[in-house]
């Protein structure tokens, strides 16, 4: 508990704006993401929103964790197969192909980390029921967070929900704690069991980023050092939110006027109680 950073109230405010603007690089790139579009296009254009016109930095660039090689681009483009870190290059999107686009901006000194799902074309029934699946997976885990739950509240109702839709969770990544650091503690497990791991406090500040595979939950890394793929080939998703824990519950701050809105479970759950009169 005690590497957990609990943020102070100028910390959130700049989380806020983080947030907010890495949400909007995501409603930005989304025209573009279509059949004849390669990721490197897709990158280029991301790279220069987020320096020209939103003045932030591209926290992926040249990020560099120890035993990696920098990461060479300022996003990731991570599709039909890949998990997660896909690096944009030269492939060129297809009718029917999903790709996952892992966003994250620095803006005065604060990180803002989020990820959506595109189809380039038409997506076929599996890929749909995929990123719905993954989708609901993750606002599922954001509704369990509150003062008091536990971190193992979040991973049992994600693994629970894509484990029943015939889907398997990767276990090897995670979400994690962010701020003025990119990656800190805590770590947010996407399975696991009720009433375990980490008890949530307010002013925790942390993705949750479910990547969750059509096949088997097994997974291999490229040649690249950073593109993680399914082992058997299979599709896999993510959808990505930071997330604020609050006195009395949650708040996402990766929000924006584009961003798909909660599943109608979650805003129902989420609708304030009105007394009859």
């Amino acid at each position: 508990m005690s590497s957990i950073t609990i943020k102070t109230a100028d910390d959130i405010v700049g989380m806020r704006v983080a947030g907010k603007l890495a949400a909007e690089v995501l409603d930005y790139i989304a025209p573009f993401v279509k059949v004849g579009v390669t990721t490197g296009e897709i990158d280029r254009l991301c790279h220069e929103y987020m320096v020209d016109v939103q003045g932030t930095i591209p926290a992926p660039l040249n990020y560099c964790p120890p035993g990696y090689t920098p990461y060479p681009k300022a996003i990731c483009t991570s599709v039909n197969d890949v998990v997660c870190h896909g690096i944009p290059g030269d492939k060129v999107l297809k009718n029917g192909d999903v790709v996952n686009l892992d966003i994250t901006v620095i803006k005065d000194g604060y990180h803002g980390d989020t990820s959506r799902m595109y189809v380039a074309g038409e997506p076929s029934i599996l890929a749909r029921r995929l990123n719905d699946i993954t989708f609901e997976c993750m606002w599922l885990g954001i509704s369990k967070i509150k003062p008091g739950a536990h971190l193992g509240d979040i991973g049992f109702v994600i693994q629970q929900h894509a484990e029943q839709a015939g889907y398997s969770v990767v276990r090897e990544f995670c979400g994690h704690g962010i701020g003025k650091v990119f990656h800190e503690d805590p770590q947010v497990l996407h399975y696991g069991r009720p009433g375990t791991l980490t008890e949530l406090v307010a002013g925790m500040i942390f993705t949750v980023e479910p990547m969750i595979n059509a096949g088997r939950r097994e997974i291999r890394e490229m040649g690249d050092g950073w593109t993680i793929k399914t082992k058997d080939r299979s599709l896999s998703a993510q959808w990505e939110h930071t997330v604020l824990v609050t006195e009395t519950g949650y708040e996402v701050l990766t929000v924006s006027p584009g961003m798909p809105p909660p599943p109608a479970f979650i805003q129902k759950a989420a609708a304030p109680q009105t007394v009859g009169v």
